[in-house]
């Protein structure tokens, strides 16, 4: 009785080109998904904060957010900023929207200080995208309110 054997390799089907037609759509699914998702999720608010022995200043990037749609309030030595990005009425002169990509709705950020704020010493400005804030240190006392944006 003769035993006829039969290798097997499992990476055979990879060569067929149907199969790697097939894991490249599942990969492109993947991709396709993250993206949608991260589209979905809101625009960090990103900032750096420095600090001299009067006062922090805080850069917070916010490109294509208008200035009115920007709220900072302070309480005591929290700092609390919060943006809401609006889509504009799109005008259809014979075009369509193939993509948009830009995030519209509500981000916030809010992180805390060593010392407590002077709002009345405090000026915010936005130029460019960019919210800055010139936070003057409060040498004792607390003190809560909105800051206003020039």
């Amino acid at each position: 009785m003769s035993t006829q054997l039969t290798r097997f390799d499992p990476f055979m089907e990879l060569a067929n080109f149907d199969s790697l037609r097939s894991i490249d759509d599942i990969f492109r699914d993947f991709r396709l998904k993250q993206l949608l998702r991260d589209a979905a999720a809101p625009a960090p608010i990103r900032i750096d904060v420095s600090e001299t022995d009067k006062a922090y200043t805080v850069k917070a990037e916010m490109p294509g957010v208008n200035k009115e749609d920007i709220n900072v309030n302070l309480d005591g030595n929290r700092v609390s900023i919060a943006v809401e990005t609006k889509r504009e009425a799109e005008k259809k002169d014979g075009s369509n929207v193939v993509r948009a990509e830009r995030y519209v709705g509500k981000s916030f950020r809010s992180f805390t200080l060593d010392h407590e704020v002077d709002n009345a010493a405090s000026q915010a400005t936005y130029r460019d995208g960019v919210l800055e804030l010139i936070l003057a240190k409060r040498p004792n006392g607390k003190s809560s309110e909105k800051l206003t944006i020039s």
